[in-house]
């Protein structure tokens, strides 16, 4: 525009153009068509040098820190860039609130009835199941013996509940709300124990009426530990002792908190900002959800196998296709990559993977690394010797991809898994840190239409952020199940209160502020 304004006024050049000021008052035509000419290759040369420039850089924003050009404007705009990938969502003055109420009365120590505990699953489904523990023995009126981990879960880890939490850190602090002892009294250990299947998400009058079984035992032994509690209309301070129970109490061990927070400070020294990403692309969790899309036909029969001949794995036979399009699939490496990238996250980001063995290995890995080529693993932060002792236990190596993940500047998880929830829901009580969760069916849908050319790469990246405009974990209270769902099936698909402790562990005014 600059450029016709120019031309025009010098169409129509008189004493008072601005042009003449700096041209000499008498001019040939012919000397004034050779000023207008020159100034209009300069202009396109310039236009075209900067055009060449951003077409050959299609992912570097259009004012990123290696195009500055000192202009406070442009400053600003990176600023605002910055800020929309990088910081939070406003957390609009809310507090983690986890104390008791003022009814709420310190637990008795000299019970003399016991609850003991066998957890199942990974390492944050035990996580949860412990801290939903603590509540029942509260609830219960009993005294419950430090849990015993899952050994026979796929990752077959041998890890006692030590070698992964803090064990007096944990007694210690819950004494005010349960008696916790690391093991029965010599008396009782072979006396007839009433062995439970509690059911799943039950309330409290459910936990009250269990009561009954103290009149013939001594010993209530809980053979699994997940979902054991409702998610909603629980009291308060039963929410609030769970808060605390998996916030506070369950730390984890001291070695493993150390080379956790260790393992942040490389990465923070490395780039001040990254994203950790839970990569769930490892071959349990593609047997057990049937998901083949990309791979090999003999890896899919691999993983079919697989889950043929895992016994406590119901569900035998699955169509992949349907999987993937009803977005029960964990995304692809090249699916994560896509997206990351359509996000506006530029090549150069720092991201963590916090995950097991990916299937099929740096090949798998190729297509999300040629985007994003800064990916490091806890083997490549951390040395042989730092990571020896964790060696074969994959709960605690897991543990330090907790803390990671925790701490990042950005969360993003590749499938709504255990560790997702569980990770989302404390990034969201320490002040709604930032947590991207993909839509996968969404996403499914557009990437489809990318493969077969009906969407170009601009439109993806707006189609994208617009559809994760409101998934990055913003404040908002715990929701439901979805409409049309009645009956005891309601409580399996209510978000779960380990994913989003708001309301009741979160405050919203500075009155209830934790000391």
């Amino acid at each position: 525009m600059a450029i016709l304004r120019i031309s025009s006024n010098l169409r129509n050049s008189n004493s008072n153009s601005t042009i003449s000021k700096f041209l000499p008052k008498k001019l040939s035509p012919f000397t004034l068509t050779l000023y207008i000419i020159l100034l209009f290759g300069v202009s396109i040369t310039i236009f075209l040098l900067y055009s060449n420039d951003f077409l050959n850089n299609e992912e570097i924003p259009l004012f990123s820190h290696d195009f500055q050009s000192g202009s406070h404007h442009i400053h600003h705009f990176q600023q605002v860039v910055d800020a929309h990938l990088w910081v939070s969502t406003s957390s609009r003055s809310l507090y983690p609130c986890v104390k008791p109420t003022a009814t709420y009365k310190a637990a008795s120590q000299d019970s003399d009835r016991f609850i003991t505990v066998k957890c199942n699953g990974g390492l944050n489904q035990m996580r949860t199941g412990i801290a939903d523990m603590v509540a029942v023995a509260r609830i219960m009126n009993a005294t419950l013996v430090i849990p015993m981990l899952d050994k026979r879960s796929f990752w077959q880890d041998s890890s006692v509940f030590a070698d992964i939490f803090d064990e007096f850190h944990f007694v210690k602090s819950l004494q005010q709300d349960v008696k916790i002892v690391k093991e029965l009294p010599k008396h009782l250990e072979s006396v007839p124990r009433a062995r439970k299947h509690f059911g799943l998400w039950s309330g409290i009058s459910y936990y009250e009426n269990m009561t009954h079984l103290w009149r013939d035992y001594q010993v209530i032994h809980v053979a699994k530990s997940d979902s054991r509690l409702a998610n909603n209309d629980l009291p308060l301070d039963i929410q609030r002792l769970r808060c605390r129970a998996l916030y506070r109490a369950l730390r984890f061990s001291p070695a493993i908190e150390l080379l956790g927070k260790r393992l942040v400070e490389r990465l923070r020294s490395r780039g001040g900002k990254y994203i950790a990403l839970h990569l769930r692309y490892e071959k349990d969790m593609l047997s057990f959800t049937g998901c083949t899309y990309g791979l090999s036909d003999a890896e899919s029969e691999e993983l079919r196998i697989m889950r043929e001949n895992t016994n406590h794995w119901k569900i035998k036979k699955i169509n992949a296709t349907e999987q993937r399009n009803a977005g029960s699939c964990p995304l692809t490496p090249k699916e994560v990559g896509i997206f990351i990238q359509a996000l506006g996250y530029p090549s150069s980001t720092l991201i963590y993977i916090a995950a097991g063995e990916i299937y099929g290995g740096a090949q798998r890995l190729s297509d999300l690394t040629a985007r994003f080529p800064n990916v490091v693993f806890k083997e490549t932060l951390a040395t042989q010797d730092e990571l020896k002792a964790f060696s074969g236990h994959a709960s605690q190596t897991a543990a330090i991809d907790y803390i990671i993940s925790v701490e990042s500047n950005v969360f993003i998880p590749s499938h709504s898994g255990n560790m997702a929830r569980a990770v989302e829901g404390h990034r969201r009580f320490l002040g709604h840190r930032k947590t991207i969760t993909p839509d996968r069916k969404g996403l499914i849908e557009v990437f489809d239409k990318l493969e077969s050319e009906q969407l170009d790469v601009p439109s993806l990246s707006e189609i994208i952020q617009k559809m994760h405009r409101k998934r990055q974990g913003a404040p908002r209270k715990r929701s439901g199940p979805p409409p049309g769902i009645k009956g005891r099936a309601r409580f399996r698909y209510e978000e779960s209160f380990y994913q989003n402790p708001f309301p009741e562990c979160i405050c919203n005014s500075q009155e209830n502020l934790d000391k």
